[in-house]
């Protein structure tokens, strides 16, 4: 859990401190998903989780607006790999998510989510997420309760090397949040 006094403020430099996995085909990481945001997560110093992306076409719902269903879905995979900055070999499992749309969300411009751990035990986990527009404003807000488990437990029999990888895209050594 984030300790609030190590926390980066609004509109500061957070250092990162490494690129998370990726899943080749996932729609929120998976770089050889055509359709997908190919996000890359980032691990904050202090804690927290950050990815940068941009909406393409086939994201939309209403003309030039992200439909709600990408929106949830890029929160709930960084409020799930939050887990994952101090344990990256555990995953977490959705069990329950609440989204909160604020503004509408324009497609096509780089879009920024944050998410942390706001409590967690042997086996559960609770995170919550922003979504932010350019400008810095929350365009939605997540919260969620995940289970941890490993990827043998979630899988059948595990991740080949090819399906879960190394995010070799460079990174920058500290993010804008």
């Amino acid at each position: 859990m984030r300790d609030k006094d190590e926390e980066c403020t609004t509109n500061e430099a957070c250092e990162v401190s490494e690129a998370q996995k990726i899943s080749r085909m996932c729609f929120v990481c998976g770089q050889q998903n055509s359709m997908g945001l190919h996000a890359q997560f980032l691990n904050l110093k202090d804690g927290r989780l950050y990815t940068r992306f941009k909406t393409l076409e086939e994201h939309q719902s209403y003309p030039g607006r992200v439909h709600g269903g990408v929106i949830s879905a890029v929160l709930d995979e960084a409020i799930g790999r939050v887990i994952q900055v101090n344990n990256p070999d555990t995953f977490g499992v959705t069990i329950e998510l609440n989204v909160k749309f604020r503004k509408p969300v324009p497609l096509g411009v780089e879009l920024t989510v944050v998410a942390w751990e706001t409590k967690h035990s042997h086996r559960l986990l609770a995170g919550e997420g922003e979504l932010l527009l350019e400008d810095g404003s929350v365009a939605a807000s997540a919260s969620g309760r995940y289970l941890r488990m490993s990827v043998d437990a979630i899988t059948d029999g595990g991740l080949m090397d090819s399906d879960w990888l190394d995010d070799l895209r460079g990174y920058p050594q500290e993010v804008l949040v």
